[in-house]
């Protein structure tokens, strides 16, 4: 009795500071002493990845290789192939690392994929697994979640195509918990620092009550505080955005803290997402196995 009481108190503690404390468990059982039905739950899923990747060099090589010991599809958050999308810069220096995960990889692209126009060769490399070529938004489900990758490189505005897309296909796919990436951050203490051109579109992920948002842009680790439409903290319905530009780019600095950011750090690694039913876990793995970050929060 004893065990079975930690394990249900242990299962709503946060690994670490995060914000955001899980609900605690439903109780188990109906009035009148009646048996509850049995509830056949979707199996966890894994969602890991990165952006800012392939600089060639060491960066993405050490990054891949984390990766190898994860399951799970991996995600990318733009900046695939540097120093500009072309078809030799997937060739040469993504390939050789994040190449042998493609077959698992759901891509979103990046400023630097565009900088060869139309970003042909990214949509040529990643295939089917990129969603319909050149629109570069599509959602797919894991596990028990619905998961949507944007495009920060094209309109995003309130009304844009993109945007409306968006709407309808979270109407589409209702699900307790949903995960959206895209490139350019909203919020970020980097060298690019917080890109509005997205913001029209975690409005509409906000009133939509979508519960996480993994971006990249700048080549650091930053994650979030939950925040609502304007920016503002908010434990209760707020989404919680993470920065992972740490895909083996050229690292950036932190520089001043934007307002709720929680965790900063400069260094090569992926995040690991281990997505529940009702929750979300999240562990960073750094290359150098010195920094790390975990925790778990519940969905809306």
């Amino acid at each position: 009795m004893m065990k079975r009481l930690a394990a249900i108190l242990g299962a709503a503690v946060c690994l670490s500071a995060c914000s955001g404390s899980p609900s605690a468990p439903a109780p188990v059982g109906g009035g009148g002493g009646e048996i509850p039905p049995t509830v056949t739950a979707t199996p966890a899923a894994t969602l890991v990845g990165a952006g800012d990747i392939g600089e060639c060099g060491q960066g993405s090589a050490r990054t891949a290789e984390l990766l190898d010991r994860i399951a799970g599809t991996v995600f990318t958050t733009g900046d695939n192939a540097y120093p500009s999308g072309t078809w030799a810069d997937f060739q040469n220096c993504y390939e050789p690392s994040w190449g042998r995960h493609r077959a698992r990889t759901r891509p979103t692209p990046g400023n630097h994929d565009y900088y060869t126009p139309n970003a042909a060769p990214y949509y040529q490399y990643f295939g089917a697994n990129a969603g319909p070529s050149g629109l570069g938004y599509y959602s797919y489900a894991l596990g028990p979640w619905h998961v949507v990758s944007l495009n920060s490189e094209i309109d995003a505005r309130s009304g844009s195509a993109q945007e409306q897309w968006l709407r309808a296909d979270l109407a589409d796919n209702p699900t307790r918990c949903t995960a959206v990436y895209w490139h350019r951050a909203l919020y970020s203490s980097g060298n690019h620092g917080g890109d509005a051109k997205m913001l029209e579109i975690w409005r509409t992920l906000y009133d939509l009550d979508v519960d996480l948002v993994i971006t990249g842009h700048d080549h650091l680790y930053e994650r979030f505080a939950p925040q609502d439409r304007t920016g503002k903290m908010d434990l209760t319905r707020g989404i919680r955005q993470f920065v992972v530009g740490t895909g083996g780019g050229g690292l950036f600095p932190s520089g001043a803290l934007r307002p709720n950011s929680e965790v900063t750090a400069s260094t090569w690694g992926v995040l690991a997402f281990t997505l529940e039913a009702d929750r979300y876990r999240w562990r960073f793995i750094s290359v150098d196995g010195v920094f790390h970050d975990e925790g778990v929060t519940s969905c809306h």
